[in-house]
C-alpha cells in the first residue's frame, strides 16, 4: 500500500541543562490548587465554572477568556478561576488582563508561575526596574530566568558595571556559562562595544560558545559594525550552508555591498529580556508541555512585537495545540515585507486547511506563490496544498515551477521530485511520474517512502515485478513497523501468485493498520486466494465500513457479490493460481 504523507533549538546538552535550572520551581506550582467543588461553592456560576475549564483542558484561549471571566464575576477570589484567567489571557497574548488576575491571586496568597510571569511582563513593559530588581521570593519563576532578568534590569538601570557582574556571577556558575556570556555579549554590542562582543562569541575571550540561529545572526551583525564584512559572510555559509533562508539572503546582500547591518537583535533591556523568554520557549520546545511552553514564547512577543521568532514559536505552538483561528491570526501579524513572511504564510495556509478552510488555503499560497516566484519552499507548499485536494494536475503545475528554480538537484530536494511523481502518477501521467519518483531514488536512494510508491506502483500496474519486489523490501527492511509498507510487500508477493507468502505478511499489515479499508481489502484478497473464502468476505465487510473511496467501494461490493475469480475474469486480468487444502 502506498502511503504519501521553526527556530533552531539549543544543543541537546544545553537544553538539559536549562530545564533542570529552570524548573527549580516545580512546573506543578504553574497551577494553584484547591478542592474547589463547582456544585457546593455558595454563590458560584456553575455553568460558567464548568464551561471555563472545560476550556482550559482543551487549550481553548478565545474561549476561556469569556468563560474565566464570567464565572469569577460570582466567584471573584476562587484560585482556579484566577489562575484560568491568567493562562487564558497570557494564551491570546493580552497581558494586560492576565496581569490583573495575576495581582488579585497574589494578593490572595497564592504562588503561580503563570501568575508571577504575566506580573513580571507587566513590570517590564512598564520598564519598572526598580520592581524586578526588588522582588520578593513569592515572586521569583526559577533560578537561571531570575538572574537574567535581573542582569537586564541593571541595564535598565543604567548601570552597565553591574549588569556585566551579574552576567559574569552567572557565567562563573557552574554549567550556566554559556547563558552568561551570551547575553553578557548581547548586552555590550547593544551599548556599541562590538569588540568586546565578537570576542565572547568568536570565543577569544571564554572558549567556544554554541548559541542558536539569533546568537548567529546577532554575531553577523556585530562582525558588520565592525567592517568585517568578510568573516560575517562566512559566518552565515559556515552556520546555514550556500543556500540559507530569505532573512539570511537580505543579510548576504547587504554585507556584500559592504554596508554595516544594525545591531538590532538587543537594543533595549527590554528587548533583552525577551530574549531571555525566547531563550527558555526554545530550550522548553518539544521537552515540555506545549501550553507551558507557549507562557514563555508568548512572554517574548509581548516585550518585542517585532521579534518574528517568537511569533513564529507562538503560532507553530498553538497549531499544535490545536488552536488553529488564534494561529492563523498569530502568523498574520507578520508585516509583508518581512523576509520570513512566506513562512507565517505558510503557517497560516495551514491552520487555515485544519479550520477546513482548504479553497481560502489554496487562495492564500497562490498570492503567495506570486509574491515570491524564486522561493522554492512556497511552491511546494502550494503544490501540497492542492494535491492534498486531488487537484492533481495543478499540484504538478505548481511543483514544475518550483522544480524549475532547482538548478543543481541535492539530497534534500528529493521530496519535491517525491510529491511531483505523486501528483504525475495520480492524474495519469504515468512516465512522468516514474521518472520523477526514480530522480527523488537517485538523490536519496534508501528513501523508503519512495522506494514503497514505486514499487507498489509497479505492482499495481503488474510491471517491473522482480524490482518492484526488491524495493518493497528495502523500504520494509527501512521501516519494519510501517504497516501500509508492509501491505505494499504482501500486495507485492500477492501479484507475483506467492500467496503463502503473503499472508503473514498481511496479517501483520493488518495488525498495524487495523481500519485502513485498504489493508482490509487486500487481507481479504489474500484469505481468498488461499481457500479461506468466508474469512474473505468478513474482511471485504469491514474494509466497507472503513469508507474507502467509491471506486474502492465499487469493487469490494461486487467480490462480495460473485466473489474475487468473477471480477479478475470480469476485469480481464489472469486468474488466481490454484491453492491446495488452503494452503
Amino acid at each position: 500500500m502506498k502511503s504519501a504523507s521553526m527556530p533552531h533549538a539549543l544543543p541537546p546538552s544545553l537544553t538539559a541543562l536549562l530545564l533542570a535550572v529552570l524548573l527549580s520551581v516545580s512546573p506543578a506550582a504553574l497551577i494553584a490548587q484547591t478542592d474547589t467543588d463547582p456544585t457546593t461553592t455558595q454563590g458560584q456560576d456553575a455553568g460558567a465554572y464548568l464551561a471555563a475549564r472545560s476550556a482550559a483542558i482543551q487549550n481553548s484561549f478565545r474561549e476561556g477568556t469569556y468563560w474565566f471571566a464570567r464565572a469569577l464575576e460570582a466567584d471573584p477570589t476562587n484560585l482556579v478561576l484566577l489562575e484560568g484567567a491568567v493562562l487564558s489571557f497570557t494564551g491570546v497574548g493580552d497581558f494586560a488582563k492576565a496581569a490583573d488576575h495575576a495581582q488579585t491571586l497574589t494578593e490572595l496568597g497564592e504562588r503561580t508561575i503563570g501568575a508571577n510571569i504575566a506580573l513580571l511582563v507587566r513590570d517590564v513593559q512598564a520598564e519598572d526596574y526598580d520592581a524586578i530588581l526588588a522582588l520578593p521570593e513569592t515572586r521569583k519563576i526559577g533560578n537561571l530566568l531570575d538572574d537574567l532578568v535581573a542582569a537586564w534590569a541593571e541595564f535598565g538601570k543604567g548601570r552597565m558595571s553591574e549588569a556585566v557582574a551579574a552576567f559574569d556571577a552567572l557565567a562563573a556558575t557552574e554549567g550556566l556559562k554559556a547563558f552568561g556570556l551570551y547575553h553578557k555579549a548581547l548586552a555590550l554590542a547593544a551599548v556599541g562595544d562590538f569588540e568586546g562582543a565578537d570576542a565572547i562569541l568568536s570565543g577569544e575571550a571564554e572558549g567556544p560558545l554554541v548559541v542558536n540561529r539569533r546568537g548567529v545572526i546577532a554575531h553577523v551583525q556585530i562582525l558588520s559594525q565592525l567592517e568585517r564584512y568578510d568573516d560575517a559572510l562566512a559566518l552565515i555559509e559556515r552556520s546555514f550552508g550556500a543556500d540559507p533562508e530569505p532573512e539570511l539572503v537580505a543579510l548576504r546582500a547587504q554585507l556584500a555591498t559592504r554596508t554595516p547591518l544594525p545591531f538590532d537583535v538587543v537594543r533595549s533591556a527590554k528587548d533583552g529580556i525577551a530574549e531571555v523568554f525566547f531563550t527558555v520557549a526554545v530550550a522548553l520546545n518539544g521537552e515540555a508541555e506545549d501550553g507551558y511552553t507557549l507562557i514563555y514564547a508568548r512572554s517574548a512577543l509581548a516585550l518585542a512585537p517585532d521579534h518574528s521568532d517568537s511569533l513564529l514559536l507562538t503560532a507553530g505552538l498553538l497549531q499544535q495545540m490545536g488552536q488553529y483561528e488564534l494561529a492563523a491570526d498569530t502568523y498574520a501579524l507578520l508585516p509583508k515585507d518581512h523576509p520570513a513572511f512566506h513562512a507565517a504564510e505558510i503557517g497560516r495556509a495551514q491552520s487555515l486547511t485544519s479550520l477546513d478552510r482548504a479553497e481560502d488555503a489554496i487562495g492564500l499560497l497562490k498570492a503567495l506563490a506570486q509574491s515570491h516566484p524564486d522561493q522554492l519552499i512556497v511552491h511546494v507548499a502550494y503544490g501540497d496544498a492542492l494535491r492534498r485536494e486531488e487537484r492533481f494536475t495543478e499540484a504538478a503545475a505548481a511543483y514544475d515551477v518550483g522544480a524549475a528554480l532547482v538548478t543543481q538537484p541535492e539530497l534534500r530536494h528529493w521530496g519535491l521530485f517525491y510529491s511531483r511523481g505523486i501528483a504525475h502518477e495520480r492524474s495519469g501521467q504515468w512516465d512522468k511520474a516514474e521518472a520523477d519518483f526514480r530522480k527523488a531514488l537517485e538523490l536519496n536512494p534508501d528513501q523508503p517512502q519512495v522506494l514503497n510508491y514505486l514499487g507498489y506502483s509497479f505492482v499495481d500496474r503488474g510491471e517491473n515485478l522482480d524490482e518492484a519486489l526488491g524495493m518493497i523490501e528495502r523500504a520494509v527492511a527501512a521501516r519494519p513497523d510501517a504497516g501500509y509498507i508492509i501491505d505494499s510487500l504482501a500486495w507485492a508477493y500477492f501479484r507475483l501468485g506467492r500467496y503463502e507468502d503473503a499472508l503473514p505478511q498481511m496479517e501483520r499489515a493488518s495488525l498495524l493498520e487495523p481500519v485502513d479499508p485498504v489493508v482490509t481489502d487486500h487481507l481479504g484478497d489474500v484469505y481468498w486466494a488461499v481457500g479461506r473464502q468466508l474469512e474473505a468476505r468478513f474482511q471485504w465487510r469491514r474494509a466497507l465500513s472503513f469508507n474507502p473511496e467509491e471506486k474502492d467501494a465499487v469493487r469490494i461490493r461486487r467480490k462480495l457479490e460473485i466473489g474475487l475469480d468473477a471480477v479478475l475474469a470480469e476485469e480481464g486480468a489472469p486468474p488466481l493460481r490454484a491453492v491446495t487444502n488452503g494452503n
